[in-house]
């Protein structure tokens, strides 16, 4: 059995989505969700569907062990569902080419440091582009350059805003982030 550590930092419906898809699978499971926000609603969710989590400090994610031991005992896969922190060298050094990653845009647009959530779908709409989506990608040292796994697009039209585009991204995310994580790590 494969298991998958999830890391948030926000409401975590992506994280309840993943989970979700994973209740009952034979070869992989989700066994803990971390995340560095205590007021971050992910808990409630990992609560409601019956998955441990755990809160660490930013401080926690670069300055000590604490994260990389749990992840050890705990994952085979790391999947980062709004995870907003830089992944630290010491846990890329332990999970090469084991860290998948969604953003809110078609990389290598729209990527890079700062580049999350709203600002992203705010961008897209100041640069007037026809068209957006998601990408699925396995994580390195820099932000949003990994490998691509899956890219899906979405039309923008001239009167979506920032929300509209973000409603767009949340469903591309919902249909295909949970089978992009099934099909890479059964490859």
């Amino acid at each position: 059995m494969k298991r998958i550590a999830i890391l948030a930092s926000g409401s975590g419906s992506n994280a309840q989505n993943i989970v979700q898809h994973f209740n009952n699978h034979p070869e992989i499971s989700v066994s803990c969700i971390v995340c560095n926000r205590r007021d971050a609603k992910v808990f409630q969710r990992a609560k409601k569907l019956k998955i441990p989590s755990y809160y660490f400090p930013k401080t926690d994610f670069y300055q000590s062990e604490k994260v990389l031991q749990l992840l050890k005992e705990q994952a085979d896969w790391i999947v980062l569902a709004g995870f907003l922190l830089k992944i630290p060298q010491n846990i890329l050094d332990v999970f090469p080419n084991n860290i998948i990653n969604i953003h809110p845009a078609l990389l290598p647009k729209f990527g890079g440091k700062g580049m999350y959530g709203m600002h992203v779908h705010k961008a897209v709409r100041e640069m007037n582009e026809p068209e957006t989506g998601i990408t699925i990608h396995m994580v390195n040292e820099n932000y949003d350059e990994g490998t691509i796994l899956y890219q899906a697009k979405t039309l923008i039209s001239k009167s979506d805003r920032p929300e509209d585009i973000a409603a767009k991204i949340h469903m591309l995310e919902q249909r295909h982030f949970p089978k992009v994580i099934e099909n890479t790590i059964l490859q």
